[in-house]
């Protein structure tokens, strides 16, 4: 098992660019995997890495073995994990990432569950309006759409991302509906600005057939946060584009009606992200297999689409 160690510690540090990155990933100090690493250039009688103060490079050596033993690692981690899963129970800290709005709305109701199967796990669930970097701030998963892969990230499809034109019936009484999304520029729009680009993000909308067509909403409240688009919404302030989950309990007790119901924005999938699929911690497996069953028996990729009116 210590060699083995020794192998994921030097696989980890040559894909993810250093000791730091790989210690991040394996729950390691950066000095516990270059121990690892230089035991097993001592053990080949081989220097694996160039190494400097500022950066880490595989030696012509170190990439050939790479290529060798990459496939085979994960190999011998899923029979090593496998095999203990039988043995074991999920347990430990679960650090989590998830969007305040869905995952509060949405994912934060399925914990008493999950703490009832897996008493042994503790949540640590940090929610934030952006991408986590999965492993450099350690987390275990994260929940949500728009992460950018990195190298060893792997992304479950749960749902799609399709946001819906919404208004209060407040704001609409005495107002013709839009007929098309050309339409919603006739009313107030309550519109959300990029904190990264400063920008307010432009949408396209689209139908079953395919057609697509421009989101005009003209900027009569402009804010920095999906809530606060919700929240303009319900005090009658105008229309917005809402994520079908966020706006789905107030269609369904009626506070929000739905404009353009054959438009919807395609936003692309909201997923669940983890590091590996080689070796996860039980207490991983556990909560993505959780999360997934639960979007299956709860039919929410169905409830979530907005291309279903």
């Amino acid at each position: 098992m210590e060699s083995l160690a020794n192998l994921e510690s030097f696989v980890r540090s040559a894909e993810l660019g250093g000791f730091s990155a790989a210690a991040r990933r394996l729950g390691l100090t950066p000095a516990a995997v270059s121990r690892n690493v230089a035991a097993l250039e001592a053990s080949l009688k081989l220097r694996l890495f160039h190494r400097s103060t500022r950066s880490l490079a595989l030696t012509e050596a170190g990439e050939r073995f790479l290529l060798s033993v990459r496939d085979h690692l994960e190999g011998l981690q899923g029979a090593i994990a496998e095999i203990s899963s039988e043995q074991a129970e999920p347990a430990g800290v679960l650090k989590v990432s998830l969007p305040p709005t869905f995952g509060i709305g949405h994912i934060l109701p399925m914990l008493p569950e999950f703490m009832k199967r897996y008493p042994l796990v503790r949540p640590e669930w940090m929610f934030e309006n952006r991408p986590a970097d999965l492993v450099a701030e350690g987390y275990d998963a994260a929940v949500g759409g728009g992460f950018d892969l990195a190298p060893g990230v792997v992304a479950r499809t749960l749902a799609p991302a399709h946001l819906v034109a919404v208004a209060s019936p407040a704001y609409m009484a005495g107002r013709v509906p839009p007929a098309d999304p050309a339409g919603l520029s006739a009313f107030d729009g309550i519109v959300m600005k990029s904190l990264r680009t400063g920008r307010v993000t432009q949408r396209q909308m689209r139908n079953a057939a395919g057609e697509e067509r421009p989101a005009d909403l003209q900027a009569k409240i402009v804010v920095n946060d999906p809530a606060a688009m919700r929240g303009a919404a319900l005090l009658g302030l105008g229309v917005t584009l809402l994520a079908k989950p966020d706006a789905l309990p107030h269609l369904d007790s009626g506070e929000l009606i739905r404009l353009v119901p054959s438009w919807y924005v395609d936003a692309g999938p909201i997923s669940i992200y983890y590091a590996s699929r080689a070796l996860l911690p039980l207490k991983t497996r556990a909560f993505i297999d959780f999360v997934t069953e639960s979007f299956q028996r709860q039919r929410l990729a169905e409830r979530f689409a907005g291309s279903l009116g």
